[in-house]
């Protein structure tokens, strides 16, 4: 594909649109800011220009346009970020590369597998599963939605027709459709398991005898498609409803998720039943920083909201609890109090501190003196990671309630808690920019310059200026070259020409030059910068040719040799 239809693509595509339904941005004069995703942020560090149609992160230097964005989030080629956006206008680029022919096999077979399974569902054999899910209070819309289907209580069947259609036993082993080349899922209700493309890569099944010497649940085990700990059910189809609502509620069981769904809730995902992960915790907060937690009612759902609440508390989150009454998980609650008491729930849903103290309370004895002790101080711990300081009075003056514990007593412990915690503290680390010498900054201004003020691409070229850092000079040979050609040149198609050349060290040496900051160019600028250059240049020969003269034995070539050294110096003093 040529880089004028390139461009074309790339200027009817609003980078602020297409990265803010990715992550969250939020408009501070003429950006938008957001967390950046390609690093452990915790403030809002990336930048994105709606002017330049770029976006720049401060902390790591990540930058790019859009297709750099989607290539880097999605972790995609060139061409398949083209071709996806362009698809999103409306243009049918066919031109995803596929890098793994292996890849595309295991999927092509996962969606057979499916198909399977939901044709079964609706055959007479079915019967017994889909009176299981009209119990289940799941009608047939949503068990289309979600794909649901049915394996027959039957050893080989599935096995028997991908064998039939030429693949191998092998593979369906290693994608676990098959078990010791026998079907993996035996008479249990089909829920499958998508990426965050929406591709299916395993399943869950629910078994339908009461067979109690048999998992009640049974998931695909760990493949090459199938990773527990990266993948969150329901994330592919929640994420447009998310970003809507700019909050996502995490549940542990899919049932959950699909229960909430039926009812026009649909900004859930779910763990799967296990506890959650650094990588899923990663996933979620791309989509969110607003995460409610809403798990099972027990006590094993207390404590799986207590440990991913810390998880995503030390992710600088914002965290709240949806507490269900009764003991219930999602799944029962709304099927016994409806959406609209569910949809309380949700709204008053507590910060996880003051859930967290609320869980503390229910857990000691105040008639007990150290219990009473050890729940004061745990609670005060929790007032001073509170950076609100009219939540941490309104918390001190509850907590003075409800322990009939003097303010003042408490205030003053408050007190020495920050103050011990400030002792622990080293200074912040502050990351230093390297230091440049000015022959650099001059070279790496020249390109800046050259994308951001285009006129003064010909006088660098006029000036025949030899550039001496060879990324530098093969990035600025490109800028030169793309304005010739094209007549004129911006960060963002100068970006999408890198990517479509496939010139990753160049892009990489872009990043590194567009990471630090430049002065609005003024009249004189480019003139010092290639005055600085070539006197750069004429200190490195004269630094060459006094290597010479010290290891030359010929004295008239000594003389000669020197003789050019003062000819260099008059001209490094030279104003040009």
């Amino acid at each position: 594909m040529n880089q004028e239809e390139i461009n074309e693509i790339r200027s009817k595509l609003n980078i602020v649109d297409v990265i803010s339904s990715y992550i969250p941005l939020t408009k501070k004069g003429r950006n938008y800011f957001g967390l950046c995703p390609f690093h452990d942020d915790h403030t809002p560090s990336m930048a994105v220009s709606p002017e330049k149609q770029i976006y720049k992160c401060f902390v790591c230097g990540e930058s790019g346009n859009v297709f750099n964005f989607v290539m880097n989030y999605e972790k995609i080629s060139f061409k398949d970020a083209l071709s996806r956006l362009a698809n999103s206008i409306g243009i049918n680029l066919d031109i995803q590369e596929k890098k793994d022919n292996k890849y595309d096999k295991y999927y092509e077979i996962m969606d057979i597998a499916n198909k399977f399974y939901q044709n079964n569902l609706l055959s007479k054999e079915g019967e017994i599963a889909r009176k299981y899910l009209e119990n289940r209070k799941l009608d047939k819309k949503t068990i289309q939605e979600f794909g649901i289907g049915l394996s027959l209580n039957k050893m080989d069947i599935l096995t028997n027709l991908l064998v039939s259609q030429g693949n191998s036993l092998e593979e369906l082993n290693l994608i676990d459709l098959s078990n010791q080349n026998h079907d993996t899922f035996i008479n249990r209700v089909i829920f499958p398991l998508h990426n965050k493309d929406g591709k299916v890569i395993g399943f869950s099944g629910r078994r339908l005898d009461d067979n109690q010497k048999i998992n009640k649940y049974q998931n695909t085990k760990e493949t090459p498609l199938f990773k527990k700990r990266e993948n969150l059910f329901n994330y592919h189809r929640a994420k447009d409803a998310i970003r809507t609502e700019k909050k996502i509620i995490v549940m542990e069981g899919f049932m959950a998720v699909i229960r909430a769904y039926t009812v026009g809730i649909k900004n859930c995902i779910a763990t799967m039943g296990t506890a959650l992960s650094h990588e899923q915790a990663d996933f979620i907060k791309r989509l969110s920083n607003n995460i409610y937690l809403c798990y099972d009612g027990d006590e094993a759902g207390r404590k799986a909201t207590l440990s991913s609440g810390e998880v995503f508390t030390k992710m600088n989150m914002n965290v709240f609890v949806i507490s269900l009454s009764d003991n219930l998980d999602p799944d029962d609650y709304i099927i016994k109090y409806g959406k609209d008491s569910f949809q309380k729930k949700i709204d008053d849903a507590l910060p996880f501190n003051e859930y967290k103290i609320k869980i503390l309370k229910q857990n000691y004895n105040f008639d007990n003196i150290d219990d009473k002790t050890k729940y004061i101080n745990q609670v005060l711990q929790e007032i001073n990671n509170e950076k609100d300081i009219i939540k941490q009075e309104i918390m001190l003056k509850t907590l003075e309630k409800d322990t009939n514990v003097w303010y003042n007593t408490l205030e003053k412990k408050l007190l020495e808690l920050k103050k011990d915690e400030n002792k622990g503290k080293s200074e912040p680390i502050v990351i230093k920019k390297d230091k440049k010498n000015g022959f650099l900054k001059a070279m790496e201004s020249l390109v800046y310059y050259s994308l951001n003020y285009p006129k003064v691409i010909t006088t660098i070229d006029n000036s025949n200026v030899y550039i001496p850092d060879t990324n530098i000079r093969l990035l600025l040979n490109e800028v030169i070259a793309y304005y010739n050609r094209y007549g004129e040149i911006s960060e963002a198609d100068f970006y999408a020409y890198l990517s479509n050349m496939e010139k990753d060290d160049l892009i990489k040496e872009l990043k590194k030059v567009l990471q630090n900051d430049y002065p609005k160019m003024e009249n004189d600028q480019i003139n010092e910068c290639l005055l600085a250059i070539k006197k750069y240049n004429i200190a490195l020969e004269i630094k060459k040719l006094e290597k010479d003269v010290k290891n030359e034995l010929d004295f008239e070539r000594q003389i000669k040799l020197m003789e050019e050294i003062r000819t260099l110096r008059t001209k490094e003093g030279k104003s040009w």
